[in-house]
């Protein structure tokens, strides 16, 4: 007789208890063990919220190298029915073997599940019977459980459901965060004492009475955004540090639709523009993804929304300058350029225009598109192709973390057809879909690679730009971690060909996120180990640090609505010289458009008290000794970069925080 000692964890998370009778079966190389009943002297409390108990399970023999486990538990007389949530189980052999069993899920009565020893198997690797058939179960479980569907035509696929609860229970928010989520206009307007704004279907009469309101919620950026929103420098900082740093590039050519020459700006230093171009101090923000688009129709009214075209100096004393603004893509005599020269108003009006067009593309491009939903694209993938034991499940499951549910709640409560950006953003209503559809075809597999998209944008030398220099160091790390798990587990290139569970991975991203458009460049296949390490890290970084530079400041930039309008309900000026405070507030979005603007804006950037930071990994996933080093280290790398990224902030007026590794949540959570 032999003896194996189990010791089971219990998630530290609400209702992961059970009270019912617990039961093992041991499965190994040569044998199992018999279907044993876990009791102790613990009794009932051997199972409660984050419990860490030890059972015997013997057998007559030894079982040789473990396989798996079974799990299941039954219901008792007049106890209701319950679910538990065990974390994870390790087994002590006779031998002296130690097998750590990741398990992470909820169990419900009379389910018997199994559930792989915690090594990390490719396919190929994966030699016993037993093994392989629950591989296989797996993932025909996975197929019934995640399926595809189309929100609309022409944009990435995404988590069939028909609401939060019928989403498998594995990705459901935890217990807590549901509870202190309410995701929704209503919560977010009484957080911001905004209740009864949301009803004033009527224009801002003065800056004071906006001032009033925001004060009621404000955080040291806000506060600062709020005094110097009007600023051209802080314009052009913008485009750099606030919520949407991708869209900004040099300009080596002036666009032929605008039609900017030297004797109209004014340069600062000694140079014109031509010469200011070739010293590649010129930079552009053009929107021509919005050109041609209806606005929405708010409150009965009409909005407007343009599609401008910015350039901007490199200064001296390098600050990066506004010098020319046209609102519309087609030159014409009632499209004029506007430039800091003219008066206060046309100049102030021309660049809340710009604001307004950088918060739709923003939300629907930069914050939607290429975070949201293609992380969902990753994350349903992933479970629908890959199995728990493969090392890219155990690299990737964090950061797919709670990235279903939220996204769901997105389109239920923000884009369909009574969500608050729906009704209530210049974007909202057939703009949007368009917007979707028209930055789906323009995105590109290297405009998703950071150092690739910096290069191409022509912005490795601009001085100040934050989010680049923190974004490449926190890409080099993720990148330097994924190279040593997946060089790890793959030692050539004819193993990453031959994972077909891998290859599928990849090609179903491809088809159901890029709908197999070629000319983005994303593969449909992976022939070398440094190609997926290369995409793993574009993966981990989207899900991760790219989401938290486009979302986690959109409170700070836009908490104080003139400076990032949700809509604006007159049209731009045809001519100079008409505008005035009067026109500029008319322009503004109604009272009840900021309200649910300024809540939705804070409800999108408030961290949840569950916040899971980069590299940090509460779930074990990874029992070998090599990858939890590769761990550790990353984890370190990680805490270097927070520690040098708080340093120089102490010295920044606006410090940039936002890329902080202390402050990225490891998946797109919120």
């Amino acid at each position: 007789m032999v003896v194996y000692e189990v010791t089971v964890s219990t998630g530290n998370r609400a209702s992961a208890t059970t009270l019912n009778n617990v039961f093992i079966k041991l499965v190994g190389t040569n044998g199992e063990s018999d279907r044993t009943w876990l009791i102790g002297l613990k009794g009932k409390a051997s199972f409660y919220k984050g419990a860490v108990s030890t059972f015997c399970v013997t057998c007559p023999n030894s079982i040789g190298k473990l396989v798996l486990i079974e799990l299941d538990k039954q219901g008792l007389p007049f106890f209701p029915q319950d679910s538990w949530f065990p974390s994870k189980v390790e087994v002590k052999s006779p031998e002296g073997d130690l097998y750590h069993v990741p398990i992470y899920r909820w169990i419900d009565d009379s389910e018997v599940v199994r559930f792989r020893e915690g090594r990390a198997l490719m396919l190929s690797q994966d030699k016993h019977h037993l093994g392989l058939h629950n591989r296989q179960q797996e993932l025909k479980q996975r197929h019934e459980d995640y399926h595809w569907d189309i929100y609309v035509e022409g944009i990435p696929h995404y988590m069939e459901a028909d609401d939060p609860l019928s989403l498998p229970r594995e990705v459901h928010f935890s217990f807590t965060k549901t509870v202190e989520f309410a995701y929704t206009a209503s919560a977010g307007l009484t957080e911001l004492h905004l209740k009864g704004l949301d009803e004033l279907k009527e224009p801002w009469t003065d800056f004071e009475s906006i001032n009033s309101v925001f004060w009621n919620r404000w955080t040291s950026i806000s506060d600062y955004v709020q005094e110097h929103w009007k600023d051209d420098d802080f314009f052009g900082f913008q485009f750099l540090n606030g919520v949407n740093p991708i869209l900004i590039q040099r300009c080596t050519a002036l666009p032929q639709n605008f039609p900017v020459t030297d004797d109209m700006v004014f340069i600062h230093g000694p140079n014109n523009l031509t010469q200011e171009m070739k010293n590649g101090n010129i930079y552009l923000c053009d929107y021509k993804l919005l050109d041609g688009l209806t606005a929405n129709v708010v409150n009965g009214k009409q909005q407007y929304m343009m599609a401008p075209l910015i350039l901007l100096q490199k200064t001296p004393d390098d600050k990066l300058m506004p010098i020319a603004i046209q609102l519309k893509q087609t030159p014409a005599a009632d499209n004029p350029i506007f430039f800091p020269t003219d008066s206060e108003y046309d100049w102030l009006t021309a660049k809340i225009f710009v604001r307004s067009a950088d918060f739709n593309w923003h939300q629907l491009n930069a914050h939607l598109l290429r975070t949201h939903l293609l992380a969902e694209v990753f994350a349903v993938s992933l479970l629908r192709n890959v199995p728990m034991v493969h090392p890219l499940y155990k690299l990737i499951i964090p950061h797919t973390r709670d990235t279903l549910q939220i996204n769901f709640l997105a389109r239920r409560l923000l884009i369909a057809e009574e969500g608050v950006f729906t009704k209530f953003a210049a974007s909202g209503g057939d703009a949007m879909v368009e917007i979707l559809r028209r930055s789906l075809s323009l995105t590109s597999y290297t405009s998703l690679c950071l150092p690739s998209d910096i290069s191409d944008r022509g912005m490795k030398s601009l001085p100040n730009y934050y989010y680049r220099d923190d974004g490449l160091r926190i890409w080099g790390i993720i990148n330097r971690f994924v190279d040593g798990i997946l060089k790890y587990h793959y030692k050539n290139d004819a193993e990453v060909q031959q994972d077909t569970e891998l290859q599928k991975w990849v090609g179903d991203i491809f088809e159901y996120g890029f709908l197999g458009q070629r000319d983005t460049g994303i593969p449909d296949k992976f022939t070398t180990v440094p190609e997926l390490v290369h995409f793993v890290t574009m993966v981990i970084f989207t899900c991760s640090a790219q989401h938290a530079a486009v979302n986690s400041g959109q409170y700070d930039y836009g908490g104080w609505m003139p400076n990032t309008p949700i809509t604006l309900q007159r049209p731009p000026p045809t001519t100079k010289g008409t505008t005035s405070e009067a026109t500029m507030l008319q322009t503004l979005p109604d009272i009840n458009a900021t309200a649910q603007g300024m809540a939705t804006v804070w409800l999108l950037s408030k961290q949840s008290s569950d916040f899971v930071s980069l590299g940090r990994y509460p779930e074990e996933h990874f029992s070998e000794e090599i990858p939890k080093k590769l761990i550790k280290d990353f984890q370190g790398e990680l805490k270097d970069l927070s520690a040098a990224i708080k340093a120089r902030n102490k010295k920044l007026a606006v410090p940039y925080t936002y890329m902080d590794p202390e402050e990225v949540e490891n998946s797109v959570a919120i």
